[in-house]
């Protein structure tokens, strides 16, 4: 590298090859949780889940992704959405049924599925 423009042009084509939108500003991210206590409880299942019924749905302006420790594991299987303008929604004690109702109701239809996150889990244990 003898520049900061090559290292940009590497990391964009890194993007590229990779399926990451480099500006997806405008796109709802739907972010679930991987690390190993993530997988042990069932992330792989939702993930793939959440994968399937966005393509099946041919929903555009949703990125599917994945991320390390969320820092929550007593809720995992974990997902987060974040779409332009509104609060982040967290998601807990995901399974994929569950995943294909947050697709129909929140992405496509606005609607947050409140029994399914963390304040209606957490507040129920009280």
């Amino acid at each position: 590298m003898k520049s900061l423009a090559e290292l940009q042009a590497l990391r964009d084509k890194v993007k590229t090859n990779m399926g990451i939108r480099a500006d997806d500003s405008g796109n709802t991210r739907v972010v679930v949780g991987m690390a190993t206590c993530g997988i042990a409880a069932g992330a792989r299942p939702v993930l793939q889940a959440f994968t399937e019924e966005v393509a099946k749905k041919n929903l555009q302006n949703v990125t599917i992704a994945q991320t390390g420790c969320i820092g929550i594991c007593q809720y995992e299987p974990v997902v987060e959405v974040f779409e332009p303008g509104k609060e982040k929604v967290t998601y807990v004690k995901m399974t994929p049924e569950k995943a294909s109702q947050i697709v129909q109701k929140h992405l496509i239809n606005g609607q947050v599925v409140q029994e399914y996150t963390i304040g209606a889990v957490a507040g129920s244990k009280l």
